[in-house]
């Protein structure tokens, strides 16, 4: 397998929010054949869709890895259920949510994994932390000239997050 690069989405909205992602991040930097190359500053936004529930912290992760993506995805699941998560309502509270947003230029639909995800380029949550990693957009990358006209365009209630 070759190495690709790789972006993962991490979110919480429960309990210590920044130290989770924190966690999430330093165990990524810790994944076999896989190289953490940056992590975006952190966002707070409302949460879309599902039940009433805290704010959300959100931040981008770009990797190199080696993985296949399957392989990243149950590395994610792991590091989600080492948090605290489990099962729930679909866009319900999460102690961590941890999402493939893009592997290399791959797209693939299968029961488990879809790439790019499929909701990566509508969520203003997601969308100002890519453009942190990735100011010119994602040249290259699947969707990439988009990013910069839909961060336009994206909700204006994603706000930068400063640590207390």
């Amino acid at each position: 397998m070759s190495v690709r690069p790789a972006y993962v989405a991490l979110g919480s909205n429960l309990g210590p929010r920044a130290r989770r992602i924190d966690a999430a991040v330093r165990a990524l930097s810790r994944l076999p054949r896989t190289r953490l190359l940056a992590v975006s500053p952190l966002y707070e936004s409302a949460a879309v869709g599902g039940p009433p529930q805290p704010r959300y912290l959100n931040a981008v992760a770009r990797l190199r890895t080696a993985l296949s993506p399957l392989a990243l995805l149950v590395w994610l699941k792991r590091l989600e259920a080492r948090a605290g998560r489990r099962p729930g309502p679909r866009w319900g509270p999460r102690p961590l949510d941890c999402d493939l947003l893009f592997y290399g230029r791959l797209r693939l639909r299968d029961r488990l994994l879809e790439l790019p995800h499929p909701r990566a380029l509508e969520r203003s949550f997601v969308l100002r932390p890519l453009a942190d990693l990735r100011p010119r957009g994602l040249a290259g990358e699947p969707h990439g000239p988009a990013l910069r006209r839909r961060l336009d365009a994206a909700r204006p209630d994603v706000v930068e997050y400063r640590r207390r």
